[in-house]
């Protein structure tokens, strides 16, 4: 819906949807970067077909591929979505903050081009991931282990 409204507002040329759409363009980016950072600063908090996915990632989140994140917010979601919605709010937030704007209707590396305040926009981009990935291993790092029968033997 943010990426069907911001597209839209692409059609009347007002600074405003200019900045919209670098907001919703950067916010969108945040998830699979977030994640993908996650995985590599505290890898024992993921399974291994999570590392994978957070390999992946680096480069989903760098398209604008935000799908990347969904495996994450699959296996994981009252951790992840809070987490990732706190890293794209504060990069939306200082994207606006920033006067930051796009002129295209898609995002991630191939549009860079088109990107005012470029530098503006990557401060914006780092700091929401740097925040969804610390508030995902903060979030990870506080689960109990599910309570075992006694008696039961786990399988290593």
């Amino acid at each position: 819906a943010a990426y069907a409204f911001a597209t839209a507002g692409l059609s009347i040329a007002e600074p405003a949807s200019l900045r919209i759409m670098a907001a919703v363009m950067a916010a969108g980016m945040v998830p699979p970067l977030a994640m993908a950072l996650a995985t590599t600063l505290r890898p024992k908090l993921f399974s291994e077909p999570e590392r994978e996915n957070g390999r992946a990632a680096w480069l989903l989140g760098a398209s604008f591929i935000s799908e990347g994140a969904i495996p994450f917010a699959a296996a994981d979601p009252f951790r992840v979505i809070p987490s990732m919605m706190a890293g794209g709010a504060l990069t939306g937030a200082l994207i606006m903050a920033f006067d930051v704007t796009l002129k295209a209707p898609h995002g991630g590396i191939f549009v860079f081009f088109a990107i005012g305040h470029l530098i503006w926009f990557l401060v914006a981009l780092a700091a929401g991931t740097v925040v969804g990935a610390l508030a995902v291993i903060a979030a990870k790092q506080f689960v109990r282990p599910a309570p075992t029968p006694e008696g039961a033997v786990h399988a290593q």
